[in-house]
């Protein structure tokens, strides 16, 4: 399954950096880069909430012939070119919640772009991840009742796109001790994996691979 990173480095990924650049004022390094930690954390926020019934219901009905059914990518510059990003910004409440000022402050201490223009790139890509769920979600198979042809979930999914199935290990957490990568992770000291630590292991610790164990270590 294709992940984030085949994303951000495949040609749709390089029209993706390229368009939100000019749109945002941003450098195509600075989008890069901040799109390497919005978007994971985007996801992460997606497998909690379809952690719950309810949760997976409603993501399940967007990207299964609804509104955020991949369309999106068809036309890609189209979306890029145009001004309208409430929809963004709906995904954004749904996904983050109270957590959407954290994430874009945290992105932006550790990027250095401003957080106006993290909240704008965000707006920009939500809708673009939706679609790209979509389509991955539909290349496995994946039915209302959110199982996939391979016995797989919705779970599984979106932990393909942090680059694993959602009971793998990368590198980086197969290769320290469970204490050690907590320690690591828990950036405010509080003993949770919060999403403020996750993003925080993103942009510190080279985006998803430090990233990955931090979502799947949340409470």
């Amino acid at each position: 399954m294709a992940g984030l990173m085949d994303l951000l480095n495949s040609d749709l990924g390089k029209q993706i950096i390229s368009g939100v650049s000019e749109k945002v004022g941003t450098t195509e390094s600075e989008t890069s880069s901040v799109l390497s930690s919005v978007l994971p954390s985007l996801v992460g926020g997606m497998m909690n909430n379809a952690s719950t019934p309810e949760g997976q219901s409603g993501l399940l009905g967007a990207i299964l012939g609804g509104k955020h059914d991949g369309s999106i990518l068809d036309n890609l510059s189209g979306f890029l070119g145009g001004d309208d990003h409430s929809d963004g910004a709906n995904i954004l409440g749904h996904v983050l919640g109270g957590n959407q000022e954290t994430v874009q402050n945290q992105v932006s201490q550790n990027t250095g772009v401003s957080s106006n223009k993290i909240a704008m790139i965000m707006k920009i890509a939500a809708p673009i991840l939706m679609g790209y769920l979509a389509k991955q979600a539909q290349g496995s198979g994946l039915n209302n009742s959110g199982t996939t042809t391979n016995g797989g979930g919705l779970v599984d999914i979106l932990g393909g796109l942090l680059g694993g199935g959602a009971q793998q290990q990368t590198p980086t957490s197969s290769s320290m001790g469970g204490s050690i990568l907590t320690s690591m992770l828990d950036q405010d000291g509080d003993g949770q994996l919060g999403l403020g630590d996750a993003v925080a292991a993103a942009t510190k610790k080279g985006g998803l691979g430090g990233l990955f164990g931090s979502l799947f270590g949340k409470k």
